[in-house]
């Protein structure tokens, strides 16, 4: 028997599994990514909890880096309000237990009782723990004015 042609069929099957995996991470990793944009809608503590790790880095655009507690604190107290939140031009990259996203967030906030818009940058580093993706860190960037 030839060992060629299974060997072939064998690396071709290793190859489309290895494309399911990715795809299947980068599902996980969107649905996350959505089920932590409709937490910080409805200020859900215990979702907002389970999404984000223990090491959590939150910065917001303003330089303004918080903890877990503090970012969790921020919207059950009120503090942080967004009454909608849209995310536009996502991607996803999977490099082992580390997957990287970056999108677009436009949003209408109301904080402090004061209606106001963000629009900017957002970089999020979710690492698998336990078997589950958790928000690791988060870095918010001012969009860059473009000279006319």
């Amino acid at each position: 028997m030839n060992k060629f042609p299974a060997s072939l069929l064998l690396c071709c099957l290793l190859g489309i599994s290895t494309l399911f995996a990715q795809s299947t991470d980068e599902t996980e990793i969107a649905a996350r990514v959505e089920s932590l944009r409709k937490a910080m809608l409805a200020a859900d503590k215990t979702a907002l909890g389970e999404l984000v790790a223990e090491e959590l880095s939150y910065g917001h655009s303003s330089g303004l880096i918080e903890d877990k507690a503090a970012f969790i604190d921020e919207f059950v107290k009120g503090t942080s309000v967004f009454t909608s939140i849209s995310l536009t031009d996502q991607t996803i990259k999977i490099a082992g237990d580390v997957a990287i996203v970056r999108h677009h967030l436009i949003a209408d906030t109301n904080n402090k009782n004061v209606p106001g818009k963000a629009d900017i940058l957002v970089l999020l580093i979710w690492q698998k723990q336990n078997g589950q993706w958790k928000l690791l860190a988060r870095q918010a960037a001012k969009i860059p004015v473009q000279p006319k």
